[in-house]
Order: C-alpha cells, then structure tokens, then sequence
C-alpha cells in the first residue's frame, strides 16, 4: 500500500479509505488475496485490450464470460446458485480496482451488484434457477430499463405500459440511456401496469427476455465517456410478457427500485 502523503502526489479519498479500512481490519487477509488476484487480471488480461473496446463501442461479450469462469461476477450469490456467497467486501474490491485502473466503461459491478438483486430479492423460484447461475457465468448479461425518452428517470412519470391480457403483460413503450443495452439477454422492465390517483402505486418490474418478439434494441448510443459501456435505446412493441416473469407483487415496483437505490448509491460513491 502506498503512503497516504507522498511527497509531490495528491492526496485522493481512496488513499485516505485504504488506509482507514486497513487500520480497522476491514478487509481480512482473504480479501487482500482476492484483491491481489483481481488486479493482476486487470492488468494483464484487461488494460492492454481496452482502448480497442473504447473506440468499438462496447465490451466483447467473450470478456464477460471469462469474468464468470474466473468468479469475478456476482461475488455475492448464492452457493446453491453457483455463486462464491462472499460479503460485499468483494463487490466493494471488484468496484475499486475497476476505477482505480481507469476502466471506466466495464460495466461487471452494475451487472453484478445492482441489477442482479433485482433477481435475488423479488423473482420466484423458478425465475431464480433460470437466470441467476447465467448471470454468474456470464452467459446472460442484465439490464434495467427505467429511464424514458420523455421523463428521464423520474420514476412516478413513466409511462411504457404493460397491460394485462389473458396469462400475460402486453407492453408497449420505449427507454433509453440504458447501460449494456446492447448485449443484454434479459432486462429488468419499468412499466406501469395501473392507473392510480398515487402515480407510484401503479408501477411494476417484469423480466423481459430481449429475444421476444416485439423487444426491439435501439441505437449504441455515443457518449462523452463511459465509451467501452454499451449504452442503448429499447422499443416495446406489444411485446408479450408471460405473468410469472413479474418481480415481486403487482404496483410494487417502485417501493423494490427505492429499495434497491441504496446500494446503488453506495456502489457509486465508492
């Protein structure tokens, strides 16, 4: 670890965060092997490919699989899933060595530790079976799409609808700004399945595989940074959701997304 004051170096707030967790034993000698193993896969495997990603546009979906082989994806899921079921040390060390190495755009950490407990939190069973190993390996890579063309992320204003017909949700709408928007296989979908006096009560979350028909992948849209991060506009074109694909109960979608935003916002602050 590198001293806090260097002569002739800026002092930076993950400087002073090292070295405050290492006095209060945070991080035990697991995670530091854990860290050691994850940076030198940054720099040998990742560093020296990433310029290329930047100007494509996009990460390689290759990349995200062999993050799964080497158990850099969902750190804490679940044993019985596939997962290592670490603390969120893990995730912690995974975010900070990404932004310390300046690897803006890989994106694993959103994947892993802010859509993924959509998942673990909210979907049945059966759902939990079906997508959580995937998302550990990297086989299917998770989106949420919530903010729209018109409100942005104003979550009480949306307005992609899902309306109910026989056994299923028939939504129609569009998102945008949507992180890996491009190679997502399987989205968490903002809609509003009800029409209330309470613009939050109406709102729901439903898993929406993105090879259904009428789910439609927009533009890679281009940005000021973040370029390695594909980032995309979604279309809903009575696209046809079946009812067990709904995250936890009907109109509760906006209480699970300010729920999860705390996590969110830490991962961001880190």
């Amino acid at each position: 670890m590198r001293p806090l004051k260097s002569p002739g170096r800026p002092v930076y707030c993950f400087d002073v965060y090292i070295e405050v967790a290492m006095k209060r034993r945070i991080f035990k000698p697991e995670h530091e092997i854990f860290r050691k193993s994850f940076r030198g896969y940054l720099k040998d495997k990742i560093i020296l490919q990433y310029d290329e990603w930047e100007k494509a546009g996009i990460t390689p979906r290759q990349v995200w699989l062999e993050a799964g082989e080497n158990g850099w994806l969902c750190p804490t899921a679940e044993k019985r899933f596939g997962g290592p079921e670490g603390d969120f040390l893990y995730s912690l060390i995974i975010t900070e060595e990404i932004y310390y190495h300046a690897l803006n755009g890989l994106f694993w950490w959103v994947h892993s530790d802010i859509f993924l407990p959509y998942i673990e939190k909210y979907a049945d069973e059966r759902l939990k079976q079906k997508w959580i190993p995937r998302c550990i390996s990297g086989e299917s890579i998770l989106a949420l799409a919530m903010t729209e063309p018109e409100v942005g992320s104003d979550i009480a204003r949306l307005t992609t609808s899902a309306r109910r017909e026989g056994d299923h949700y028939v939504v129609n709408g569009s998102k945008t700004f949507i992180s890996n928007g491009q190679l997502a296989d399987v989205c968490i979908v903002a809609v509003r399945t009800a029409e209330t006096d309470r613009a939050h009560d109406g709102i729901s979350l439903l898993l929406v595989e993105t090879d259904r028909k009428g789910f439609h992948k927009g533009a890679n849209l281009k940005k000021i940074g973040l370029h390695a991060q594909d980032t995309s506009e979604l279309f809903f074109n009575d696209c046809r959701v079946p009812i067990e694909n709904l995250l936890g109960v009907e109109g509760c979608g906006f209480k699970y997304q300010m729920e999860n935003l705390q996590q969110e916002r830490l991962l961001l602050a880190i």
